[in-house]
């Protein structure tokens, strides 16, 4: 069905036209020898936005997440997340099979305090306890509905793990979303992390590709992680050339998607028997949860919405997550709500 309205993630994006024309154009080389030219100039440029000493392109977020993991940690440790965060529920336990970590989840509805954090840390004069040794923080946080993580309670976060001696990591694959919804630059929200990552495959429009920001020791480190991996890149440009368009032409419209989740968010609110926390749709995520008296569940919403035209994720046995992004319309996202109100009236 070309005419689709497809809300299950940012990242069902299509490159634009001049997006692709931008690609094409791309100056190219092998990045694993470190000249590729279209790679450098984002790496360099990056850093720079995040306010970090350098910068390593990767092929997705969660190789991202899981080389900020093996470069901040050691087989045994403890990372201390949020409840539902990415790295614990969206990348099929790597963090155990890769890093060999245990992640503990303190928390809820995406946040979580320093003073969450101090009470989770494990005691070191304790034998029999893994060692707690890195605080990460997932912001926007997609599970809880693309929720902000404020930025007063991140200072105190990471003001908590340098008195305990942990390192910090930054999961904003969405933090382009969280700046542009706070106003706050990119380089204040990465400010008081270890290392940060960021996607460009998701408010950004590119075909793929995230980036991992820190000191320039750190960046070392993970690049050969990267490579272990079986990340390192070749003609790389093709890539990081839709990356530059996307900061370049679609980094303004973030408040555009934003927007309208909250025309679809409001719209559900005011004409379905759904459990939504508007005080939760800061971004442009919608989260929904579905009654148990409702015959419907997530499941079935879904595939029924599917043969409507409209494409949403089952988060849950009874939750559905919606996200807006540069490829769906306002009008699309009111037809989208008109559609689910609709199979939820019965």
């Amino acid at each position: 069905m070309t005419d689709r309205i497809d809300l299950r993630s940012d990242t069902v994006t299509r490159p634009t036209a001049a997006m692709r024309t931008a690609m094409a154009a791309a100056e190219v080389g092998d990045d694993q020898y470190g000249e590729d030219p279209s790679t450098n100039r984002l790496q360099a440029r990056c850093a720079e936005l995040l306010g970090k000493e350098a910068a390593v392109w990767m092929p997705t977020g969660t190789m991202a997440n899981q080389v900020a993991l093996r470069t901040l940690t050691r087989p045994g440790d403890e990372v201390v997340a949020s409840r539902e965060s990415h790295a614990a529920w969206h990348e099929l336990g790597g963090a155990a099979a890769n890093a060999g970590v245990q992640i503990h989840e303190i928390g809820q509805g995406g946040r979580f305090s320093a003073d969450d954090l101090r009470a989770a840390v494990k005691p070191r004069n304790f034998p029999i306890f893994p060692t707690t040794t890195l605080v990460e923080v997932e912001n926007t946080h997609n599970r809880a509905g693309g929720v902000i993580v404020p930025q007063d309670e991140v200072l105190r976060i990471c003001a908590v793990a340098r008195e305990l001696g942990l390192s910090t990591f930054l999961d904003g694959a969405r933090l382009w979303n969280a700046s542009a919804a706070t106003g706050l630059p990119v380089a204040a929200l990465a400010a008081p992390f270890d290392l940060v990552a960021v996607a460009f495959s998701k408010g950004l429009g590119a075909p793929g590709g995230s980036l991992l920001a820190g000191t320039r020791a750190a960046i070392t480190a993970a690049n050969r992680h990267r490579q272990r991996l079986g990340g390192a890149m070749r003609q790389n440009g093709i890539f990081t050339a839709a990356a530059l368009y996307g900061l370049d032409h679609h980094l303004a419209r973030l408040p555009e998607d934003h927007a309208n989740a909250r025309v679809l968010a409001e719209a559900l609110a005011a004409g379905a028997p759904v459990q939504l926390d508007l005080a939760t749709v800061q971004t442009n995520i919608v989260v929904f949860h579905l009654p148990q008296a409702l015959p419907l569940d997530a499941p079935a919403l879904s595939a029924r919405a599917r043969e409507r035209g409209v494409l949403v994720n089952a988060f849950g046995p009874r939750t559905v997550r919606a996200v807006t992004h540069l490829d769906v319309t306002r009008a699309q996202c009111q037809q989208a709500a008109r559609v689910l109100v609709e199979l939820l009236a019965g």
